[in-house]
């Protein structure tokens, strides 16, 4: 199996996978260098698949490295987290995944059209699925938590939560049940995940990407 290694630089995370006669797929532009034996293919994807990544921000192409050697992708600001998938499919919030490996199933998946609305992408809205058996490494904004969902609810303003295991039911909600209470409160739309299940949550970015974000007006 490959090894994804997440390395620190001058606060600057990046992903190292290290490579024997093995294969991964990442993200469309994620490559910074690679060394040794590897070598890079990408393959044009079906009018089927390019349509639903025009719907979304999910790449249509993510190219495959195979061979024996390192690959370097590219650094950033904010964090990878990396975990273990085993069979059963994980659903990632957009702009989520970065990298697995090659027995990883990579795919999409439509969201119920009232959570596509509410959220603000529109009426279509498609995010990445991953299943089989294999690592993923996922964009995060700083250190990632693991929850186990028994049969509960978990409330998130905001996109914190960057991926749940397809178990996990996911829709919107009012922050109170009346509109007074809710509009009072100064608080949005809330993310509801409901279990079982498991989700990832990065609530706390790391404090050079929220400085990036403070810098360009954006919210942490």
């Amino acid at each position: 199996m490959a090894d994804f290694e997440i390395e620190t630089l001058e606060n600057i995370r990046f992903v190292r996978a290290i490579l024997r006669d093995e294969a991964i797929r990442t993200e469309a532009g994620a490559l910074s260098y690679m060394r040794g034996a590897v070598s890079m293919s990408a393959s044009i994807p079906g009018p089927l698949a390019l349509f639903r990544a025009s719907l979304s921000a999910e790449a249509a192409i993510r190219p495959t490295f195979r061979g024996t050697g390192d690959v370097f992708l590219e650094p950033t600001l904010g964090g990878y987290y990396a975990f273990q998938i085993n069979e059963k499919p994980w659903i990632l919030d957009r702009g989520a995944y970065w990298a697995s490996e090659a027995s990883v199933s990579v795919e999409v998946q439509r969201e119920r059209v009232m959570n596509a609305f509410w959220t603000g992408a529109g009426l279509i809205d498609f995010h990445t699925r991953v299943s089989g058996r294999g690592k993923v490494v996922l964009n995060a904004p700083g250190p990632v938590e693991e929850i186990e969902l028994g049969d509960e609810e978990l409330a998130v303003e905001g996109r914190a939560v960057i991926a749940r295991s397809s178990r996990v039911r996911f829709y919107l909600r009012r922050p109170s049940r009346g509109y007074l209470s809710s509009w009072l409160s100064g608080e949005k739309l809330l993310r509801v995940y409901r279990g079982p299940g498991r989700i990832l949550l990065s609530n706390a970015p790391y404090w050079s990407e929220m400085l990036l974000k403070t810098t360009r007006g954006l919210k942490p």
